[in-house]
């Protein structure tokens, strides 16, 4: 351990206890970890979440807010000055205004209080009046959260790791056609060096456009301010030596700068003072990318779990210092592309990717849960007939054309095994069905007074993430 570590967990350390103090004698602070993989709607869910805080009449299974005892909720300044606030009323414009698109995805980090005034239940609602409770929500991209498995390796190992899962893919073909004309052993130049991190830049684009979650580093795919610099100016190489001053034994130093300038001091800052955690995940874009993907979101899921269990990774056990995060769900958004027949198999699949993935992350600590939910509704449900069958479908907008459309996206299996088995297995595709979907536009709905946007079990998702904290 150098000294710098052992500074950084003596400051934790402090922090946690300041924290816990404050806790007992002024007001209480949880903060909410949002993170998504792939297209699974971080920034609608955040944005949806605080709107149906903050207006609760669709919220009825968040049981203070069902109890009535939720006096008021509003925004308020965040308490980090030096992190960008989360864009809430222009999401929430986006959304539900005159345009109805999309709301633009969160590049970073950022972040949002909301503060609550409620007043306690049980024996204590006699003897103390209201309390107030912040929720601090940190917005950060999951991709950041999977870099979490580049600490527990060294250049070689993520490189071999690399090619073992993506080096007969497609996408991977344009960075291998330039890798077999390169000498990794020959001297640095750096016009080459850039020229491979740019094309393995585009491979893990390419990745994860085909619905693939675990694409590291994720500073590649969202660099911010550090674009252009050495520390994202690395690729994967095959075995072999790495003289001094060559591409190789230079690429090893980036890596490992990588991991001390960017990895460590997102988690040092960020991760290690989050109380609950939302992990959203797009399990029906997976499930229509095929097999391969399924595969690769629940080995993606085991690596997100393991964030969770410092005792394995020396470097998160000295910033936790006995802290954990209490709380992480797991949640298959974009249920209302599915009848609510079907919520039920949706919801399946997810607690049985979450159970093996506790299990090959070897699990214990925080109390988890997986559902799934639509943070923003978009489709009306319909049953149609069509070729003498009666089918369960969901109508909506076509984001790309405005078009109204009923789909049908195929009837998924009620026993989870039938597509975690073939996807553990390494099948290609599916062999007796095939899985459809669409992209949506938000719905034209116009708001009562004191509701939220229209969502699809978001009240439960909140009960499970901070409901024991408004008792």
């Amino acid at each position: 351990m150098i000294i710098g570590d052992i500074a950084d967990g003596l400051t934790r350390g402090v922090e946690t206890t300041v924290k816990t103090v404050s806790g007992v004698f002024f007001e209480p602070v949880v903060r909410l970890g949002v993170t998504g993989l792939s297209r699974a709607g971080k920034t609608v869910f955040i944005t949806s979440l605080v709107a149906n805080l903050i207006n609760r009449g669709r919220m009825p299974g968040l049981r203070a807010a069902a109890e009535g005892r939720i006096d008021a909720v509003w925004l308020q300044p965040q308490p980090d000055d030096t992190v960008p606030r989360f864009d809430f009323e222009a999401h929430l414009d986006a959304m539900t205004g005159t345009s109805l698109i999309w709301p633009e995805s969160t590049k970073g980090i950022s972040e949002l209080r909301l503060s609550f005034r409620v007043r306690p239940s049980g024996l204590l609602s006699g003897l103390t009046g209201p309390q107030t409770i912040h929720l601090d929500i940190v917005d950060y991209p999951g991709e950041w959260l999977l870099d979490l498995s580049l600490l527990e390796t060294d250049f070689r190992g993520w490189s071999d790791a690399v090619f073992k899962r993506f080096g007969d893919r497609q996408e991977m073909k344009g960075y291998q056609n330039l890798l077999a004309a390169t000498d990794p052993a020959a001297s640095l130049e750096e016009p080459q060096a850039k020229a491979l991190a740019a094309a393995y830049t585009e491979a893990l684009n390419a990745l994860r456009n085909a619905g693939l979650s675990d694409c590291t580093p994720g500073r590649f795919l969202l660099p911010g301010d550090l674009k252009g610099s050495p520390v994202l100016t690395f690729a994967p190489l095959p075995p072999g030596s790495a003289p001094r001053r060559s591409l190789a034994r230079e690429f090893e130093r980036r890596f490992e700068a990588y991991k001390r300038e960017v990895v460590k001091p997102f988690f040092r800052e960020h991760f290690a003072r989050i109380d609950r955690q939302v992990v959203l995940v797009d399990m029906l874009g997976a499930i229509h990318a095929g097999p391969q993907a399924v595969e690769d979101m629940r080995q993606a899921m085991a690596g997100i779990l393991s964030a969770f269990r410092p005792g394995r990774n020396a470097f998160l056990s000295q910033i936790f210092l006995g802290k954990r995060v209490e709380k992480i769900l797991f949640a298959a958004t974009k249920a209302d592309h599915l009848h609510q027949t079907q919520h039920g198999a949706l919801t399946a699949i997810a607690e049985a990717m979450l159970q093996q993935a506790r299990a090959r992350a070897d699990f214990a600590g925080a109390e988890t849960s997986a559902m799934s939910l639509a943070a923003l509704r978009t489709t009306t449900e319909d049953t149609v007939s069509k070729d003498g069958r009666e089918l369960n479908v969901v109508k909506g907008r076509l984001l790309s054309s405005g078009k109204p459309v009923a789909m049908y996206p195929g009837q998924l299996p009620n026993d989870p095994s039938k597509l975690l088995e073939p996807a553990r297995n390494g099948a290609d595709q599916w062999l007796d069905a095939d899985y459809s979907i669409m992209s949506f536009a938000p719905q034209d709905v116009s708001l009562k007074p004191g509701d939220g946007p229209p969502h699809i079990r978001l009240d439960r998702a909140a009960e499970f993430l901070i409901g024991d904290r408004l008792r």
